[in-house]
């Protein structure tokens, strides 16, 4: 039905749809499923994300000990009430991160487009929800426009952080977010295309670069960052801000740059964070290696 965001964006528009429904009619044809079973996996989805996210708020930790509490640290912040930024953005960091802090502690996620940027998409949802008040069928829309973003993105340049950096990975996860979150909010589809174009623009060439070969460090941290951005591009798109470069060109430009990205840069742990001293000492110290050559 849809190849690129245009062509979502003039389904939805020209039959007077929600994004969200026309992924659903696209999910139908393509699987052959039901729209009701179509739904009823997506309300699974929703279901393992919320357990996720409230597992993380009790407080996890990884078997690395790299990674773990912080989102509890940030909900007794948001508690303080002393917070620099917006209850709302605060949310959906601290959601964010207790669901990529549950995927490092080896818990069940819903990977969202992937295991290690699954923390977004239900961080901003979760934060959203709190304020907008959907109905369980209104959250479910929103996974079911983020899926239809997701679905452009993975078939026109990629979700792989191997492939493309973590731009492919949170960048996708962040512009997929963005786009639900200003369906949820009201605005047009178009505005969802915005908003997904503004997100990505500026998490383009962000590289995969996991210390230890492990996706906590930093992969926690930029699921956090990620949410934010959707969150401040989605209230952009909404106060009426257009991306000068269209979505699909700034999809097409985030495959070329992932097309180009140093193999280093790319899951392998061999450069940028995961090579630095700490990096490498961080390694050494979970895996028992020895950093002294010829050991």
């Amino acid at each position: 039905m849809f190849r690129n965001v245009a062509e979502l964006v003039e389904l939805a528009t020209t039959n007077n749809m929600k994004i969200a429904d026309v992924m659903i009619e696209q999910e139908v044809s393509v699987t052959g499923k039901s729209r009701e079973d179509v739904i009823a996996q997506m309300e699974r989805n929703l279901e393992v994300m919320e357990k996720a996210f409230e597992r993380g708020l009790a407080g996890v930790s990884s078997h690395s000990g790299l990674t773990g509490g912080d989102a509890v640290l940030l909900q007794n912040y948001i508690k303080k009430g002393n917070f620099l930024t917006g209850k709302t953005v605060l949310d959906a960091v601290s959601k964010a991160v207790a669901t990529n802090e549950v995927n490092a502690a080896m818990g069940t996620i819903c990977a969202t487009p992937t295991a290690g940027s699954a923390g977004v998409v239900p961080g901003t949802l979760f934060a959203v929800k709190e304020k907008l008040n959907p109905t369980k069928d209104e959250m479910v829309q929103f996974l079911f426009t983020a899926g239809a973003f997701g679905f452009v993105v993975a078939n026109n340049a990629s979700i792989s952080g191997a492939a493309g950096g973590c731009q492919a990975e949170v960048g996708s996860a962040a512009g997929m977010a963005a786009a639900a979150i200003v369906e949820m909010a009201g605005g047009t589809p178009g505005q969802s295309a915005e908003a997904c174009a503004i997100t990505l623009k500026n998490m383009l060439g962000l590289v995969c670069d996991p210390v230890a070969g492990l996706v906590e460090v930093p992969c926690v941290k930029r699921n956090a960052m990620g949410a934010a951005n959707a969150m401040v591009a989605a209230d952009m798109a909404l106060a009426g801000v257009t991306s000068r470069i269209p979505c699909d060109e700034v999809i097409d430009a985030m495959y070329k740059i992932g097309q180009t990205m140093p193999t280093a840069l790319k899951e392998t742990a061999q450069g940028g964070l995961a090579a630095t001293p700490t990096g490498r000492a961080l390694e050494a110290k979970i895996f028992g290696i020895s950093l002294n050559k010829g050991e």
